[in-house]
């Protein structure tokens, strides 16, 4: 039998910047590998767009592998079955692949991984792909290592003459996800991230700083290489690197640093600062998708949302039927597109915990499968950041009658995603269960006929998460969990103190308002 090396690939669909399959290459015999694992479609917070979507990212991949000389072998089975099946013909001696951060599911995996290797006497190399650090202890040295992996070189991934082995997989259908494709998604695949990150850096970030917040302009003004990041079609350093390149240009052509041109790159870059920083969260703390980040939030909604009351808001949220235009209007995108800016996102956990008081699990659930960018690195500590589960970070109940008027002020994108509003006129549109009941029938929108009353009074909700959440943490009041959650997750700050001390200190710091679509 021949001895070779695998590269799996994960959530890290391309050839260019690629660590493991760089060292896989220099090995000698190589398999390259992917799995379409049963455990990870079945789940919970996976659905049939994501999984279409990662359909196209493979067809890509494959292509350019076979540009180098390679072969994509896709598997129907699990990683573990796979390579025993594959160890009956060849014999495995190391295994490549990029360190992943991603939900209990794929934890799991990762562990029964390990232990095969163990069993097969196989090592398994693992290398980072982003500014997620592997082991950290603390936070106090991460903006550093972030960027020293960001200015690091890209791997350059050459094709080598040598023989790579053919290998028939067994073929059982592959395990599908719930739910209905989204035809209004992004298309799959390194060809679109690139044709993406190039018209962001081209013309589309001139919009950026002003646009991001506004679901009309968003749709533009965003980078929107959120999915391309999350499947792995494109490294977060070659964009890091590209858009640095971008500003050097725009300096040398003479732009002054406070142009909007410049401020919007450089605002760009700190979001995919922030990208790695969530995933971080997760990293240091897995079972942050079913657990509070901090105790004192235990108990205080329904954890099982078991009561009839708690799942008619759940499901009435799903659908985008709570009565609140703003909300109601971004659901129906979401479903429609796989994608909405981060303000609407942090609105979306934001009604739905504090509104409607249900608790972050059920709604961080339907938000995973809904998104196509679905990274669980960032989705988890910010369901439980919006929903005020963490313990450290201020509380941002938002308002969607006033977030409508400020960033739908016409009510053109309510409009567009609700048609029985169309007809509405501006002075109802955000409110239309306030309209009398003439002017209801006049234009088309009978509320409870045609559209919903909103499921709760919603000033009287606020008064009330509030009290429920300063109540909790009152009766929880044990800053040695406070602090360790701040040295395990909170941001940092540096100051330098005197220079006779020639020392810095570390400060965290809270942040609120970054969704899982930071770009």
């Amino acid at each position: 039998m021949h001895q070779l090396n695998i590269i799996w690939f994960k959530r890290d669909l391309r050839i260019e910047d690629h660590a493991a399959l760089s060292s896989a290459l220099k090995k000698g015999m190589v398999l390259a590998l992917y799995c379409w694992e049963p455990s990870i479609w079945k789940a919970e917070d996976t659905s049939l767009s994501q999984q279409v979507f990662v359909g196209e990212c493979l067809k890509s991949l494959r292509f350019a592998l076979n540009n180098i000389g390679i072969h994509l072998h896709i598997s129907s089975l699990g990683i573990v079955e796979t390579l025993t099946f594959i160890a009956q013909q060849q014999t495995i001696t190391e295994i490549h692949s990029h360190e992943e951060t991603g939900n209990l599911t794929s934890y799991a995996i990762d562990k029964d991984v390990g232990k095969w290797c163990k069993n097969f006497n196989v090592k398994w190399h693992e290398y980072p792909q982003n500014g997620v650090i592997r082991g950290l202890k603390n936070r106090d040295e991460w903006h550093a290592k972030w960027e020293e992996r960001m200015r690091t070189p890209l791997i350059d991934i050459s094709p080598i003459a040598i023989n790579h082995p053919l290998i028939t997989l067994p073929r059982p259908p592959v395990t599908r996800s719930k739910g209905e494709d989204k035809l209004q998604r992004q298309l799959g695949g390194r060809e679109a991230a690139m044709a993406t990150l190039s018209s962001f850096l081209t013309h589309r970030s001139e919009f950026y700083r002003g646009g991001i917040s506004s679901p009309i302009k968003a749709a533009e003004a965003s980078s929107r290489l959120s999915a391309y990041l999350a499947w792995g079609c494109i490294s977060q350093r070659e964009i890091v690197q590209a858009t640095r390149a971008t500003v050097a240009e725009h300096r040398s052509e003479g732009l002054d640093a406070k142009h909007p041109l410049i401020l919007s790159l450089r605002s760009f870059e700190r979001r995919l600062h922030w990208h790695c920083h969530f995933i971080q969260k997760l990293e240091s703390q897995p079972t942050l998708e079913i657990e509070h980040m901090h105790t004192a939030h235990i108990g205080m909604r329904d954890e099982q949302v078991s009561d009839a009351e708690s799942q008619r808001r759940l499901a009435a949220w799903c659908k985008g039927q709570t009565g609140w235009p703003m909300v109601d209007a971004c659901l129906a995108m979401l479903n429609q597109q796989g994608w909405i800016n981060f303000r609407m996102r942090a609105m979306l956990m934001s009604s739905a915990s504090y509104l409607l008081w249900l608790h972050w699990r059920e709604t961080g659930l339907h938000l995973a499968r809904e998104f196509v960018d679905y990274e669980p690195g960032i989705h988890w500590p910010q369901v439980q950041m919006q929903s005020g589960s963490t313990g450290i970070n201020t509380l941002r109940i938002y308002n969607p009658i006033k977030q409508a008027q400020d960033q739908d002020p016409r009510g053109q994108f309510v409009r567009k995603w609700i048609p029985t509003l169309r007809r509405v006129p501006d002075a109802w549109i955000f409110e239309p269960y306030l309209m009398p009941a003439q002017l209801q029938l006049k234009y088309g929108c009978v509320i409870e006929k045609h559209y919903p009353m909103p499921l709760v009074d919603m000033h009287h909700a606020m008064h009330f998460a509030k009290s429920e959440i300063a109540k909790a943490r009152k009766e929880h009041q044990d800053k040695g969990e406070t602090n360790n959650v701040l040295l395990r997750h909170g941001s940092r700050t540096f100051k330098r103190k005197p220079s006779s001390t020639r020392k810095t200190k570390a400060k965290a710091t809270m942040q609120n308002s970054k969704q899982s679509s930071l770009f």
